[in-house]
């Protein structure tokens, strides 16, 4: 057999596996994923911005994060990487095409305000401003900006945007990976930063990133994207 039929038939070996694989030679159509995001409205809200509850549940906003990193967490629900008693019962509802629809429904809505990604230094007298920007390296916690981009506005598929999201939703991740509930995170990162953190801290880092958005705004820097009025 010839060194090109040789390769010609590993090429459709490799074709076919990723056309199985979950996430892979489907493309998602938004509005398909319109109709099976009906049921996702009541925590979600219809224009996918999510929900906090004072004092209680949080809903995290789905509008804008990329479709790559939703279908990513509705396949770890399914497969129980990552567990929620509300949302493990809808992702198990879903095939991989209405997963792939889905994600880019929710990707394509209300873009996540785009932030200054300029360096400016730290307070120190700031400790979630801090421990966003610089960590604490004697502690091995690096900082949230170091994965998640400048002023956190996320980097590819694996480090969501956390400015703008609810900060009931961060701190309930943040407490998740602590305690082993959660553990989808490449190469378990988050659990290791976790669990370094104390309660308030968590709280701390939730409340400056949810509020990150608007502060900055307060403060004249300039803001692109669905919050730039």
């Amino acid at each position: 057999m010839s060194a090109m039929r040789i390769a010609g038939g590993l090429g459709l070996v490799v074709g076919l596996g990723l056309a199985a694989g979950p996430g892979f030679a489907l493309e998602g159509d938004a509005d398909r994923g319109e109709r099976v995001a009906g049921t996702c409205t009541a925590c979600h809200q219809a224009d996918g911005m999510g929900m906090a509850m004072p004092q209680g549940e949080s809903w995290p906003r789905l509008a804008g994060l990329p479709a790559a990193y939703i279908a990513k967490q509705l396949h770890d629900f399914k497969a129980g990487r990552r567990e929620n008693a509300t949302m493990m019962p809808f992702a198990n509802m879903l095939d991989d095409q209405q997963i792939v629809d889905v994600a880019a429904y929710y990707a394509q809505l209300a873009p996540w305000p785009s932030l200054p990604d300029d360096y400016r230094a730290a307070d120190p007298g700031k400790s979630a401003e801090w421990l966003a920007e610089r960590g604490d390296w004697s502690r091995t916690v690096p900082g949230c900006n170091q994965c998640h981009g400048p002023n956190g506005q996320g980097v590819g598929s694996h480090f969501p945007p956390l400015a703008g999201q609810h900060a009931g939703y961060l701190a309930a991740q943040l407490e998740g990976w602590r305690e082993g509930r959660r553990r989808n995170d490449p190469n378990g990162l988050m659990r290791g930063v976790a669990e370094r953190l104390s309660d308030d801290e968590i709280a701390s880092i939730a409340d400056y990133y949810a509020t990150l958005p608007e502060r900055l705004a307060a403060s004249g820097a300039p803001l692109t994207g669905e919050d730039a009025q």
